[in-house]
């Protein structure tokens, strides 16, 4: 589940609004009320040659940009300063919806702005059902997108994995599970929440039709990728050597 909300605030140089009565995020809650959001990371204790020195809050939109200043010891027991600039998004959660008698997998087409803006002839991905957990745990989340995204009401999910997709500047943290459906699961029309700007398609594929989309870059979603290939590795659509 996603927001098309464009509310973002700048933190100025002395660190308040332009109208000064504090900066959203910090003192005063932001659109979405939160404040405190330059706390963040501050008391990590895990690794002894990382010590969080300041964090500043950059942009406070849907969406938390901060920049962290560190020391840092490296392997040869130098110490350095170093910044990283984060984009926290909070976790989320995808799911692969199988059909192992049919050999089908349903999925859904979308579009992306920012695969569109870098170089992807349309935008519209094709992608597993996923959405950021908000408030919920990951399970509950990802049955919450399937509903909303697919119309299916999956019974027993299975948890594959959890991966950090884009370490290098993205905290998000993705929690993937996969679970069989039936014709008979489709109970609703999917397609998102249009009060959210969500328009999707959905689509059930051939897993090796699926696959064959991986194969030339048809389907180039990393989360869908992952979850497919696990799938004809060694999750429903294997093939057993002692068969």
């Amino acid at each position: 589940m996603e927001t098309t909300t464009t509310d973002a605030h700048l933190t100025s140089p002395s660190g308040g609004t332009a109208a000064g009565r504090g900066t959203p995020g910090l003192d005063v809650p932001d659109a979405r009320g939160r404040t405190g959001l330059d706390r963040v990371g501050r008391d990590l204790r895990g690794n002894d040659d990382v010590v969080v020195r300041d964090v500043e809050l950059l942009a406070a939109g849907w969406h938390v940009l901060r920049r962290t200043t560190f020391d840092y010891r490296d392997s040869r027991g130098r110490w350095s300063v170093q910044q990283r600039e984060t984009y926290d998004r909070g976790n989320g959660a995808t799911i692969l919806l199988h059909d192992r008698v049919r050999r089908t997998v349903l999925l859904t087409r979308r579009f992306r702005f920012p695969v569109y803006v870098n170089g992807h002839p349309d935008g519209r991905l094709v992608e597993t059902a996923a959405g950021l957990l908000d408030e919920d745990d990951p399970v509950t989340a990802v049955r919450r997108e399937v509903a909303e995204e697919l119309g299916v009401v999956v019974g027993e999910v299975e948890h594959v994995m959890d991966l950090w997709m884009s370490p290098g500047s993205v905290t998000e943290r993705v929690h993937f599970y996969a679970a069989p459906y039936g014709p008979q699961d489709r109970t609703g029309a999917g397609g998102g929440l249009a009060e959210e700007g969500e328009d999707i398609e959905v689509l059930e594929l051939d897993v090796d039709d699926a696959l064959r989309r991986v194969a030339d870059g048809r389907i180039s979603d990393a989360k869908t990728v992952v979850l497919l290939q696990w799938a004809a590795l060694s999750g429903p659509f294997r093939t057993d050597p002692r068969a």
